[in-house]
């Protein structure tokens, strides 16, 4: 800080200008090098997210076979049905499952179209996977001749 303040007295800024939050408040236009971060979008985060769990994934494979109840799903698990609602909770937030009301019962299906935007998301980094592969195959192949 001291530094900065002999720098800036000896280039003839006044001490207002030194000591002012002006520098807080503008508005600076700064190059965006990573694209990544800001092309993130909120829906494919909620769908890797609910993704991440093991229990989540395992209700969904199970939802993609077949519509079931609620209680149906929570059966083979060891955990309360209220534990079970809460992972499928995770899921309707992602859009990757639907939840309808048949009588007493919850119905629960899968709605793959979010697990579509996640694929794609993915399959831009199968050419890294790809070219890797290639260049072991390559590799392995130049050591046995």
């Amino acid at each position: 800080m001291a530094r900065a303040y002999h720098r800036r007295r000896r280039r003839g800024d006044s001490d207002s200008e030194f000591n002012s939050t002006k520098w807080l408040t503008e508005c600076r236009v700064t190059d965006t090098f990573n694209s990544m971060v800001e092309q993130s979008s909120p829906e494919l985060d909620l769908v890797f997210h609910a993704l991440a769990d093991g229990t989540r994934r395992a209700l969904l494979s199970t939802i993609a076979q077949n519509r079931l109840s609620v209680g149906e799903l929570a059966a083979p698990y060891a955990m309360s049905l209220a534990a079970v609602s809460k992972h499928l909770d995770v899921l309707e937030r992602a859009a990757l499952i639907r939840r309808e009301r048949q009588g007493k019962s919850r119905m629960v299906s899968l709605n793959p179209h979010p697990l579509e935007a996640a694929q794609d998301w993915l399959a831009f980094y199968n050419q890294y996977w790809d070219d890797g592969l290639d260049r072991l195959q390559a590799t392995l192949e130049k050591k046995e001749q």
